[in-house]
Formats: structure tokens, C-alpha cells, sequence
């Protein structure tokens, strides 16, 4: 059997790397252990979230699918941070867990160039460092001209809890023995990683007259810019909210040490911003409570996910802890929490396009690459599909800037400057997070979709008569004033009267005017969409702070144009810190902007580089 392109695991990567190749024309395999587990959700019954929920809206701007997706299937919809600044606004789904993956497999199953699988790969084919397909556990080889590996938590999986260790990767599937023994023989660094989910809850045994009550917007909502809302605001499912107490706390220090954690038997390193509920404890002694959302996995079955509650405590003392807390004494536990650890490559060997700097024509995208979540996993399959795609076409990968979107942020981190924990996507993270917003990920991103080929005519004629409405309506504001006379509107408005006539657009700028108000009292045409008055309110409001950063994007810009050969030898260049030419070495950046962000190189070495770099060029 020979093919384009192999996606190895049906994760969320996986996913998006699949349809992506199939839907730019190339003959696509998907293998996967179990067809069952396509799109599976093992952790949290959720998409998107602060910095995430932003992934989302790219992936669906260049043409991904999990936007889209989640559209069919949440049961719950908020938008979080709305009383900060638009940079850090984020949707937020609470999905189910039996539509989420159902939709998916069936979007995979239809689409065209797609073929699905149901094995285990043991190993790559690989001449002269070149992959050319795989070895599965039954001895039957398939060819490929490109690879993509996005093998989730599966690789030489244990499940922890206590101090027992079982092989086997999420839902107690079987594990990926052999694929990371045999990628550490052809010349991969492997990292031992670890994560962990918490306990299922009886929906039926918990006392939620005691929970503080957390439901979805009173606005329909979508993630993709291409659907409708397919729900009703009043059929949304509610989530609740609980606390740790003094008790709990208590019981988690008296059995510390069973935990496998703190008892020594762990080796992976577990995730920073996603830690066990003993980390929050002893990390956080002065913290008197933690905070928990009970929320709901499915209408199909009866499970509620106690979020912030992961632990690998034994099954007793898990008893003891849940029914310390408020309206969980009497709770019946469904599935224990439990803590997995697994085999990842070291992102440094990556390229930006996702391919591997060892093995030519070789892709990896997700938890293998070193991430956590699922919507970072979509995000670098999608990635990883285009540029595999691209690379067979003999075309240019696509590598998104910093400036130009969360995934970028995330690509150039993992890339630039490696993770030994499993990395997870923060605003913080991003340096220009007013640039990359929720609201403007079309306008970023969706002009790319369409010229790779992801993106059609219709969406993309919809898209451009968006852009077309945001123009006219700001020029509109621009060249409409209100008068001194008009002193019934500014109260009505709630703001101060005027002296001299004033245009839409400087009476937007006042932080008590807000756009749906003009457009109520008839001062703005009624055709324009929601859609494209919150685009030019923020435009509008957020002038300067944006073009601070724009102006600010325009310096990486310049550092991102200078190329560095591939072959430059950094121990020939005069007056580079011994460091920061180790570094370079290691890491060998493509362009003087990525140099400039690896950990070690100092502003003194770019210095250096960009002198040495013009003289190159100059020769």
C-alpha cells in the first residue's frame, strides 16, 4: 500500500492533519489504535478558554475543523474576561463528549482522499535519513512520501495512581511500546512527560443547593466564523462551583506520600499551569481554598468532571478528599483520577513547519512535541498537515509570525526555546495579544486558508464582504458628526455635551459610548453585523494601544527578514559568548528574529550575527 501522507494517532492533531492533507488533494491514511477513540476527549469536557479559545478561532480562519466541530456539539457556550480589554477575551465551550468525537469521525469518514485505519505503528521507514512510511505491529509496512506523528499521551504509556504503575495509555487502551525506543535509534532526543485527570462524579449524588451555579451567555455564540448557532439559550447546561477546605487540605498532607508524585514514582515532569490538586496544596500553604468546577460531560451518560481535582492518590484516600467538599459529602465516584506518563520528542529538533530537522519529510504535532490541551494539539496538527502537504509540492512552509497569531507564539516557543514540561498556551505568553485577538483572527489569518486551498470562494467572497462592511462603516463614522444641538442624545448616551460638532468616530472613543448605542438610536445603519460593529468599536477605542503595537510588531518584522543559512558555521564567527554559540549551534535558528529569543543568546550575540550576517551577504 503507498499513500501522500500518513497521520499516525486520531487525536485532535491528528484530526486536523488528516482533513487538512485529504482537503489539499493529497491521498491521506489515518491510523489510529482505536477507531472508537477518534477526536476522544480523556481530560476536560471543554474547548477553548483564556488563549485557547483564540487557537480555536485561528484553526477555524485558516480552514480547520475543531471550531466547527464544537459548534455541532457544546452544551454550553460563555465568553470569559469580557469585563478586561479584548486581548485577553476568550470563547469558552463546555462540550459533550460523545457528539464532540461522533461529528469528527463523521466528518472524517466523508471526506474525500481519506482512508482510515485501525492499527499500532511500531516503526518508521527511513533511507538516508529520509522517512518514506511506516512499520506497523503486524510486520506490514505502508509508504508515504511525508509522516505525521500525533500520538497523544500513547507512547510507552503508564497509568499512576499510588504506587502502582499499569501500561496503557488513556481509558486504559493499549500503549505504543516500541515507536519511541525506535525514534530514539534514528537520532531523536526522548523526554518523559506526565499529565493527569480527576474524578467523574455521579451527576445524581451531588447536593447542587449548595454550589454556586455558573451558566453559559445569554447571546448565541459561535466559534467558527462559517456556522450559525445551533442551540438555544435556554437549553445550555450549567456548570457549578466548589471549594477545597480545611479538611481537604488536611487529608491530602496526612497521605502525601501515596500519592505517586510526592512518593517517588513519577519520572515524567508534569505540567506547571495544570498542576495535581497535592501540588496547589503544598506549592500554595497559604492559600486557605482552591476553586473547582463541576462540570457536565454528556447529555448521553451521567458524569460531571470535577476540574481543578486531578490527583494519583489511591482510590480510598480519593473517597475521602471528594467527600470533604461542599455538596460532594455524599458523592459517588464514577472513574478514580489517575496521573499518565509518556514519551515525547524534544521540540528543539523541530523545524518551524513542524517537519524534523533529523529525519527529512517527518511531522509531529501535539503532546509528542512536548503540549498540553487539546485545542494546542488541533492547532499544531493543522500546522503540520499544511506544511506536510506544502513540503511534497515542493512549496514553502507556512510559518506563522508572533504578531500574527497564537499559533505562531506557540510554534516559535516550542522551536526556539524547547519545554521540559508539558507547555501550555497563555495570553502571557503572547507579546502582541492586543494584535491577536478573538474578534480578528479572520482578518489575520483567513487569506492565508485561502490561498494554500483550505478555505473556498463562497467563504472567502463572505470574508472579503466582511473587510468591505468594516471599512465602510468606519469611514461612515468618520464623516458623520453629531452636533451641540442634539442635547438629548448625550444624555440618552450618558455623556457630556459638546461645544462644536464632533464625528461618530471621536464620540466612540469616549469609554461610555458604545456602538450598539448609536446603532439603537439610529445613528448608525441598521445592515451592519454584530460582528463587524464590535471589529470597528475596538479598531476605534483601541487606536493608539494598537498602533503601539503594531509599530513594536514592525521591529520583528526586520529581525524576521534577515535569513540565516542553514549550514552556517557559528564556530568560525569572532566575539559570540561561548553560550550563546552553543546555543546556536543546537537550536540553529532560520531567521535573526528567532535567534534573538532562544534562552542564552544575549543581545551582544544578535549584535554579533547581524554584523556577520550583512558582511555574508555583502561577499
Amino acid at each position: 500500500m503507498e499513500v501522500d501522507i500518513i497521520v499516525v494517532g486520531g487525536g485532535h492533531a491528528g484530526c486536523e492533519a488528516s482533513l487538512a492533507a485529504a482537503r489539499l488533494k493529497h491521498k491521506t491514511l489515518l491510523i489510529t489504535g482505536n477507531i472508537k477513540n477518534i477526536a476522544d476527549m480523556p481530560c476536560n469536557p471543554s474547548v477553548g478558554g483564556p488563549a485557547k479559545g483564540i487557537l480555536v478561532r485561528e484553526i477555524d480562519a485558516l480552514g480547520g475543523e475543531m471550531g466547527i466541530n464544537t459548534d455541532k456539539s457544546h452544551l454550553q457556550l460563555k465568553m470569559l474576561n469580557t469585563k478586561k480589554g479584548p486581548a485577553v477575551w476568550a470563547l469558552r465551550a463546555q462540550a459533550d463528549k460523545i457528539t464532540y468525537p461522533k461529528e469528527m469521525l463523521k466528518t472524517l469518514q466523508n471526506q474525500e482522499n481519506l482512508t482510515i485505519k485501525e492499527a499500532i505503528v511500531d516503526d518508521l521507514l527511513v533511507k538516508n535519513k529520509k522517512v518514506y512510511g511506516v512499520k506497523l505491529e503486524n510486520g506490514e509496512e505502508i509508504k508515504a512520501k511525508a509522516v505525521i506523528l500525533t500520538t497523544g499521551t500513547y507512547l510507552k504509556a503508564d497509568i499512576l495512581v499510588g504506587s502502582s504503575r499499569t501500561p496503557g495509555g488513556p481509558h486504559g487502551e493499549k500503549e505504543a511500546k516500541n515507536l519511541s525506543d525506535n525514534l530514539k535509534k534514528l537520532g531523536l532526543t526522548i523526554q518523559r512527560l506526565k499529565t493527569g485527570t480527576p474524578q467523574r462524579i455521579k451527576k445524581s449524588s451531588i447536593d447542587y443547593s449548595v454550589l454556586e451555579r455558573e451558566d453559559g451567555d445569554n447571546v448565541l455564540r459561535t466559534f467558527s466564523y462559517d456556522t450559525k448557532p445551533m442551540y438555544k439559550i435556554e437549553d445550555q447546561v450549567p456548570c457549578y462551583l466548589t471549594y477545597t477546605n480545611e479538611e481537604t487540605h488536611k487529608i491530602i498532607m496526612d497521605n502525601l506520600k501515596k500519592s505517586s508524585m510526592y512518593g517517588g514514582y513519577v519520572r515524567g515532569i508534569g505540567p506547571r499551569y495544570c498542576p495535581s490538586i497535592e501540588d496547589k496544596v503544598v506549592r500554595f500553604k497559604d492559600k486557605e481554598r482552591h476553586q473547582l468546577f463541576l462540570e457536565p460531560e454528556s447529555l448521553y451518560y451521567d458524569d460531571i468532571y470535577l476540574q481543578g481535582f486531578s490527583t494519583s492518590m489511591p482510590h480510598d484516600i480519593q473517597e475521602k478528599m471528594v467527600h470533604s467538599l461542599k455538596g460532594l459529602e455524599h458523592a459517588e465516584i464514577v472513574k478514580y483520577a489517575y496521573a499518565i506518563e509518556y514519551d515525547a520528542i524534544d521540540p528543539l529538533e523541530m523545524q518551524p513547519s513542524l517537519e524534523n530537522k533529523i529525519i527529512e519529510n517527518l511531522f509531529t504535532a501535539g503532546q509528542i512535541n512536548g503540549t498540553s490541551g487539546y485545542e494546542e494539539a488541533a492547532a499544531q496538527g493543522l500546522m503540520a498537515g499544511i506544511n506536510a502537504s506544502l513540503k511534497i509540492q515542493g512549496k514553502e512552509a507556512l510559518v506563522l509570525k508572533r504578531n500574527e497569531a497564537y499559533i505562531g507564539v506557540l510554534i516559535d516557543d516550542l522551536v526556539t526555546k524547547g519545554t521540559k514540561e508539558p507547555y501550555r498556551m497563555l495570553t502571557s505568553r503572547a507579546e502582541y495579544r492586543l494584535l491577536l485577538r478573538h474578534d480578528n483572527a479572520d482578518i489575520r489569518l483567513r487569506k492565508y486558508g485561502y490561498e494554500i486551498g483550505l478555505i473556498d470562494d463562497v467563504r472567502y467572497q463572505k470574508f472579503k464582504d466582511k473587510l468591505q462592511d468594516i471599512e465602510d462603516l468606519k469611514n461612515y463614522l468618520n464623516e458623520n458628526k453629531v452636533y451641540p444641538v442634539e442635547g438629548e442624545l448625550f444624555e440618552k448616551l450618558n455623556t457630556s455635551p459638546i461645544l462644536d460638532g464632533l464625528s461618530l468616530s471621536e464620540l466612540l472613543k469616549r469609554p461610555e459610548v458604545k456602538i450598539n448605542m448609536l446603532k439603537e438610536l439610529g445613528k448608525i445603519p441598521q445592515k451592519y453585523s454584530d460582528e463587524v460593529l464590535e471589529q470597528v468599536e475596538i479598531s476605534i477605542k483601541y487606536a493608539g494601544y494598537i498602533a503601539k503595537e503594531e509599530k513594536e510588531a514592525l521591529k520583528l518584522k526586520e529581525l524576521e527578514s534577515i535569513k540565516i543559512p542553514e549550514d552556517l558555521d557559528y564556530e568560525i564567527i569572532p566575539n559570540l559568548a561561548s553560550e550563546g554559540r552553543q546555543k546556536l549551534n543546537q537550536i540553529k535558528p532560520i531567521t535573526l528574529g528567532q535567534a534573538s529569543r532562544i534562552s542564552g543568546v544575549n543581545p551582544s550575540d544578535i549584535a554579533v550575527l547581524s554584523v556577520y550576517l550583512k558582511r555574508l551577504n555583502h561577499e
